[in-house]
């Protein structure tokens, strides 16, 4: 069920409804109605794959509570092997075993070999990188005995599938979510008008500006060669558009309609292309991905401690996990690899973490923000492209530096009204960002007067169109 449906147009206030005011009086009935709606809410895509959903959820609640019970070390960590081979044993199946069959056989190719072995036709179900990660981080922290784990298996159950960062986010951590579901929710008018806020902006910018900006993104990257070098470029500029107001856009709606339940989900981006530097950057792009590899992956491999050489190889491997966390294709990891290659000159000088994200931005620091925007632009064509001989092609094509026109943005008159929609939605959501950047607050905030606004640009420059998919469901 998408966001920006119909469906889930009526089935949001039907289980509101339901929730405060049929089932308000108890805690325990408000959690099976969530389990029962976030269970409906994923079906609604493939009931099939609600299994998965079922399996991972037993597998780590009886890890768990077998963690407590065990006494010698041993058994703790083939509990916790146990809790890693099946949670990861599905994500590597569904997403990437095709990727290494394709790649098993390309390499021996390469030798003068031809191997002859069949992939499978798999779905990706959707959204199983992040329920997966967030039931893993549960079992590790309580492996790490950081986290008492739940008695309750509905409370467990429901903070794994949680219908509103179900399938695209933010992760959340066990620490922070789980114990919401025990505490009795009380109805916060001003707090659910704040979530009301966030679903208008978050609906805002995946209507608006990443639909709109799909449009030309599609075209150019389809066929790059048939444009100018300055299409191409202003291409991969509205991608990074498309992708931060689609993705962040999902992830701002998220939790919004949590708040609606009485439910704090975190902050999951914070005005990344205001950044300074590449560090600043990855600490304000997606921050539950983000901090996941820090604490269970970086960390755990040493983090910054030891000598330069192994940090910078606790660095490349988070960087390199994280491009392939996000699809089984070699541009993810080239993609993440670029990124490492911009932030190990940080490291290396000790300058990774000069930018804080929370400070005011000031004029000198412009060109910083330019640079770096430029240069996470062109990281994204291989996040974009569907191989990576197609993304070399598109960089030559866009650094060609030919006459430079702009006909595709003007072919035709529907290209007009989509470009004129498109500039004017992107500089209404910097101006907005900009202006919380500012005054160092955590989200955008929208003023009645505001939210009408927004919410009249959603008619008239967003609706008009079928719904399209988040491109994070992908990953």
């Amino acid at each position: 069920m998408l966001f920006n449906s119909l469906d889930f147009a009526v089935f949001l206030p039907l289980v509101f409804i339901l929730y405060w005011f049929v089932f308000k009086r108890s805690l325990s009935a408000q959690n099976g109605l969530l389990l029962v709606a976030s269970y409906v809410f994923y079906a609604w895509w493939d009931w099939r794959f609600l299994g998965l959903i079922v399996f991972s959820t037993l597998v780590d609640y009886a890890v768990a509570r077998g963690l407590v019970k065990a006494e010698k070390s041993q058994k703790r960590q083939l509990l916790l092997g146990i809790s890693l081979a099946c949670n990861l044993g599905l994500l590597g199946f569904f997403k990437y075993y095709n990727f290494f069959v394709d790649s098993w056989v390309d390499a021996w190719a390469h030798l003068g070999v031809s191997l002859s072995v069949q992939t499978l036709s798999i779905i990706l179900p959707v959204g199983i990188s992040f329920y997966t990660f967030q039931t893993l981080s549960y079992t590790i922290d309580v492996y790490r005995k950081q986290l008492e784990p739940t008695t309750n298996l509905i409370q467990f159950a429901t903070y794994v599938a949680f219908f509103p960062q179900l399938v695209a986010g933010p992760i959340e951590r066990a620490k922070q979510l789980l114990p919401q579901f025990a505490m009795p929710r009380v109805f916060n008018s001003e707090f659910a008008i704040r979530g009301v806020s966030l679903i208008i902006w978050g609906l805002f910018k995946k209507m608006v500006v990443a639909d709109n900006c799909a449009f030309f993104v599609n075209q150019l990257f389809d066929g790059s060669g048939n444009y100018s070098s300055a299409e191409l470029f202003l291409g991969t500029v509205l991608f990074a558009f498309q992708i931060y107001g689609d993705f962040s856009g999902y992830s701002d709606i998220a939790i919004g309609v949590a708040r609606l339940f009485g439910f704090r989900l975190m902050t999951n981006f914070a005005f990344p292309y205001f950044s300074r530097d590449i560090a600043e950057f990855w600490r304000r792009w997606h921050i539950s991905l983000s901090t996941w590899f820090r604490d269970y992956v970086y960390i755990p491999l040493g983090g910054s401690r030891g000598s330069m050489w192994l940090n910078i190889r606790n660095v490349l491997v988070v960087f390199i996990v994280s491009g392939f966390w996000h699809g089984a294709n070699w541009t993810f990891i080239i993609w993440g690899g670029l990124h490492a290659m911009l932030f190990l000159p940080l490291l290396v000088r000790q300058k990774n973490r000069h930018h804080v994200a929370g400070t005011r931005i000031q004029l000198y620091q412009l060109p910083r923000i330019l640079y770096t925007f430029v240069v996470v632009c062109l990281a994204w064509v291989f996040f974009r492209a569907d191989t990576v001989s197609l993304a070399w092609t598109m960089l030559e094509d866009m650094l060609r530096f030919d006459s430079g026109t702009l006909h595709v943005f003007y072919q035709s008159s529907k290209s007009v009204l989509l470009s004129t929609i498109t500039v004017f939605s992107i500089l209404v959501l910097m101006f907005y960002e900009f202006r919380t950047v500012q005054t160092n607050q955590r989200e955008v905030v929208l003023t009645t007067y505001h939210a009408v606004f927004i919410a009249i640009l959603l008619v008239f420059m967003g609706v008009y169109k079928s719904p399209a998919d988040f491109i994070y469901f992908q990953f």
